[in-house]
């Protein structure tokens, strides 16, 4: 229980900017085995941004609270997907080959695709959110942080690692993840998916389906363009997934 403990606490650490207790004798491959708990870290972010959302809706209309409950969850995550959206844009639409995609999203600057394609992705999340009422906000923010993360960990098993094995900071974390993760993370992410399921499940069953559908392209182009994942794609599949969910949510259900 105390690895499972720590494992957890390493998740939110990687994951968000949220303190932590210090973890004693930490192992590198931890980081690697915490990724069966990033769905949950994803109903953390879901939660706080709801919650947000929803008081921001006592005093405000319109597109505010969505703003607002948008900057509460990149504040607690540092941007730290939407970084990997902005610089996956920036390689496979910059690139002309795969070590040159790969050299370009190692760049720290913002490129014309980043600033686009984040861009976009916010504004598209803001509208979308703004369009779903606040007495059904919280099961569909959990759904979309909860799946997206779990859709990045699949993405990890599925495909191989693309970047450089012998200049990578984290090792383990290049030789992806293994069954019982996926299976725990997968779980986690269904689990999250209950309230939506059980207030609008055709809504919520086809939100999921475009979700997927979305951050698998993502993952697919990433295959083909850089021949597999590194850290910024699947920041980019994660955000994919929270878009469709998002925007096929606020279509299909109406409060």
């Amino acid at each position: 229980m105390r690895i499972q403990l720590a494992l957890f606490l390493t998740a939110v650490q990687f994951l968000t900017r949220v303190p932590v207790p210090s973890l004693k004798a930490f192992q590198p491959d931890w980081i690697r085995q915490s990724a069966r708990y990033f769905p949950l870290v994803g109903v953390m972010v879901g939660l706080v941004s709801a919650g947000v959302f929803i008081a921001a809706s006592q005093v405000w209309t319109g597109v505010l609270p969505a703003l607002l409950a948008t900057g509460a969850g990149i504040l607690m995550t540092g941007a730290f997907h939407e970084d990997g959206l902005a610089d996956t844009a920036d390689g496979l639409g910059g690139g002309q080959t795969p070590e040159r995609r790969l050299e370009i999203m190692k760049d720290s600057r913002l490129g014309t695709y980043g600033v686009l394609a984040l861009g976009l992705a916010l504004s598209l999340k803001v509208a979308a959110m703004s369009q779903i009422a606040p007495a059904v906000i919280w099961p569909a923010l959990l759904a979309a942080h909860a799946g997206g993360r779990g859709l990045s960990v699949l993405a990890m098993r599925l495909s191989p690692y693309a970047g450089d094995r012998a200049s990578t900071k984290v090792k383990p974390v290049a030789d992806g993840v293994g069954p019982v993760e996926v299976v725990i993370a997968v779980i986690f992410a269904t689990l999250a998916l209950i309230p939506a399921l059980l207030l609008a499940p055709v809504g919520t069953a086809v939100a999921v389906l475009v979700g997927c559908l979305c951050a698998g392209l993502v993952a697919l182009q990433a295959v083909r363009l850089i021949g597999g994942w590194v850290g910024d794609t699947l920041g980019a599949c994660e955000q994919a997934f929270e878009i469709g969910f998002l925007v096929a949510f606020a279509a299909m259900v109406v409060a």
